[in-house]
């Protein structure tokens, strides 16, 4: 999908608040100058995701190494991890668990530092309480349950720490409704962000429903032509996949293949791109977007 004005504008100033306290000004200027040439050569034909692993690495040569998300990753995965027998009780115990597994799943995606900056814990409570009343589009909802009957093999695409719990029990809802589905799960071959990795999967105890693969980049995405060869197979030949977050969303739109995407809309481009308030829930098919 390529980048829109707002997109290269978030860009831009995310980078700009990032060094605001680096004192050199000459050193500043030319980073950003640096910045906006990464986005005028590279926008028209890659996604965003793609745009900020280019920057990642510019900012790496000019202030060092990023700030690591790896304690925050821990600590967010243990904090689901102390919800997941209530959270799972609670999608048990409904008279739809799939649909209510779906919408944790989602409120799961409020939990980005990439796009947030922040995430404020009380908000993530309420979102969570509040999950037997999110919309579901019961369109896309039919279609997804009928593709579940039929489906061989699915691809679960994560999206971040913390996140990955809940999709963890989306993922167990999926194979008590369907048993007969391979799965295969993905997530980020290195630290981007505060994005999943295999050691985020382990911790909560994803390897236990499926195949958990890296897929071989560090881009909060998943880019087609940039993941290894394993992971391209796996997407490749799956029937049915689901895709969480902005992210993925903007490196995968326009494949083509049957993805169900779902994520929270928290820029200002997603709100407008759907027609949403910020925070409201999206599950859609790839195949039914234009």
């Amino acid at each position: 999908m390529k980048v829109s004005a707002e997109c290269m504008h978030c860009l831009v100033k995310r980078q700009a608040e990032g060094i605001k306290k680096e004192p050199n000004e000459e050193k500043k200027a030319e980073y950003l100058g640096k910045v906006l040439g990464i986005i005028a050569e590279k926008a028209a034909e890659e996604p965003a995701p793609v745009l900020l692993s280019y920057i990642g690495r510019l900012h790496e040569t000019y202030f060092g190494k990023p700030f690591s998300f790896d304690e925050l990753k821990k600590g967010y995965n243990a904090m689901l991890l102390e919800k997941e027998t209530e959270i799972r009780n609670k999608i048990n115990a409904s008279s739809d668990p799939l649909a209510l597994a779906l919408r944790y799943a989602q409120i799961g995606n409020y939990i980005d530092f990439g796009a947030l900056g922040s995430v404020d814990d009380e908000k993530l409570e309420a979102f969570l309480e509040q999950a037997e009343t999110l919309p579901l589009s019961p369109e896309t909802y039919a279609k997804f349950t009928k593709d579940l009957k039929t489906a061989k093999k699915l691809v679960y695409l994560t999206d971040n720490c913390g996140e990955i719990l809940l999709d963890k029990l989306l993922l167990e809802t999926i194979a008590a409704a369907a048993p007969q589905i391979e799965r295969t799960i993905i997530v980020r071959g290195e630290p981007v962000l505060n994005d999943a990795t295999m050691e985020d999967a382990l911790q909560v105890g994803m390897d236990a429903l499926g195949r958990v693969l890296p897929n071989g980049t560090n881009i909060a995405g998943t880019y087609l032509p940039w993941v290894c060869a394993e992971a391209k197979k796996a997407i490749d030949e799956a029937d049915i996949l689901v895709s969480k977050g902005q992210g993925n969303f903007e490196s995968l739109h326009g494949c083509g293949l049957n993805i169900y995407y779902l994520f929270l809309c928290k820029c200002q481009w997603f709100m407008e791109r759907f027609g949403l308030p910020q925070f409201s829930g999206v599950f859609i098919n790839e195949r039914d977007l234009t």
